[in-house]
């Protein structure tokens, strides 16, 4: 078994490597846990309706509903990356996942509006605490393989368990499946996913002393790996809400083809992220990142250009290609940082994700409604072109080349 040498401002330390069948074991249980992670949270989605129509919700409180989940997590990230650090991401993305998957039971069986809010803030608490465990632990993974990078298709794994979700929460609704008993069994197999990988999962690397300046250079690239982050999830929450509204509206698409650009952004997210660890292999984060966002403003130029709903849904596969790979590469990046647990520095980058996902949409709307949508739309090809000119340029010093 070899060894790490672990570069700091005092002289390297080495420790032992975990062998490869740890490695490979860790791998699919976390692949595991991220996929239980978009399943569970596609459920939620499915049942947003069920939810609105079991309260008689207007759409101003069935978003403030929504608007409970993501503060949850905003909320939590900075204790939670610091609990993370200290319980260790392989023991937290179990509590985090059983967590998670109980407060997925209890939305369903909350008796009233009054109730069911403080239980969405608490979801989205506990959604945090599953996902910066998860994502910490894949941090630790892709550090311990010599062979390639693995965060990609690890998020490939949420996107997938994202799409069998809805696919299966479909097919409850129209077999007249009662909602609680749909989430019990999501939430049962969130809770074994979680208990059953725990012990395969790897022990975190230790965090090593550095000397001040390597805790301001650590400073420093949280805020810009945080930014780029905020950017690039504008564009992300605004495809997901706001694909088939432009359907519909600008395109003037059939009533069948409105879906389709949900389909089209969640498919190329879901493809790029799956072929994205060779691309990071072959060509290093700083490259992919660039080639990534130009392709997203290549997508959203040519959905705006051309409002046609063929051209349209091309457009939108191009910017999930785009978008897929700049969580993970941002992640990745956050956790090599000197001085700070992988976990506290991708719940910081997180933190501004989430903030992006949760603004994107309501910026575009808010253009929109002073413009029209497709030059709402282009904001998001005006940050995907800010990442690309910019962007990668900035941050390139914490990214692999």
């Amino acid at each position: 078994m070899s060894d790490y040498s672990i570069e700091t401002s005092s002289p390297s330390v080495s420790v032992p490597a975990p062998s490869p069948s740890a490695v490979s074991r860790a791998t699919r249980g976390t692949m595991a846990l991220f996929f239980a992670n978009g399943a569970t949270f596609a459920t939620w989605g499915v049942h947003i309706p069920t939810i609105k129509a079991r309260f008689g919700l207007s759409d101003a409180m069935l978003s403030l509903a929504m608007l409970a989940v993501a503060g949850g997590a905003i909320l939590v990230m900075g204790p939670v990356g610091r609990w993370v650090g200290k319980m260790g991401s392989a023991r937290a993305s179990m509590l985090g996942g059983v967590a998670f998957a109980c407060m997925t039971l209890m939305i369903l069986a909350m008796p009233s509006f009054a109730l069911l809010l403080p239980a969405l803030l608490v979801f989205g608490m506990a959604n945090a605490m599953f996902d910066v465990g998860m994502n910490a632990q894949a941090a630790t993974v892709e550090a311990s393989r010599s062979a390639r990078p693995v965060m990609s298709a690890l998020h490939g794994m949420f996107s997938l368990g994202g799409m069998i979700g809805a696919a299966f929460g479909g097919l409850m609704l129209s077999l007249q499946v009662p909602p609680l008993l749909h989430t019990a069994l999501i939430a049962a197999m969130t809770a074994a996913v979680a208990l059953g990988t725990h012990r395969g999962l790897l022990a975190d690397h230790p965090v090593l002393p550095t000397a001040d300046h390597h805790k301001d250079h650590a400073t420093r690239g949280l805020w810009l790996l945080g930014l780029m982050a905020f950017l690039g999830l504008v564009g992300e929450g605004a495809m997901y809400d706001w694909t088939t509204v432009y359907m519909r509206e600008v395109t003037e698409a059939p009533l069948a083809w409105i879906s389709f650009g949900y389909a089209a952004f969640s498919g190329g997210m879901a493809c790029g992220r799956f072929g994205g660890d060779r691309l990071r292999a072959r060509f290093g984060d700083a490259r992919t990142l660039t080639g990534s966002a130009w392709l997203g403003f290549a997508g959203i130029a040519l959905a705006i250009a051309v409002p046609w709903p063929l051209a349209a849904l091309i457009g939108f596969s191009l910017m999930g290609l785009g978008a897929a790979n700049m969580v993970p590469i941002f992640f990745v990046a956050a956790s090599r940082l000197p001085g700070v647990t992988a976990a506290e520095a991708i719940a910081r980058v997180a933190r501004f994700a989430y903030v992006g996902l949760l603004l994107g949409p309501v910026m575009i709307g808010g253009v929109a409604h002073l413009a029209s949508l497709r030059i709402g739309i282009a904001v998001v090809a005006l940050t995907m072109g800010y990442i690309a000119l910019f962007g990668a340029r900035s941050v390139r010093r914490y990214l692999t080349t």
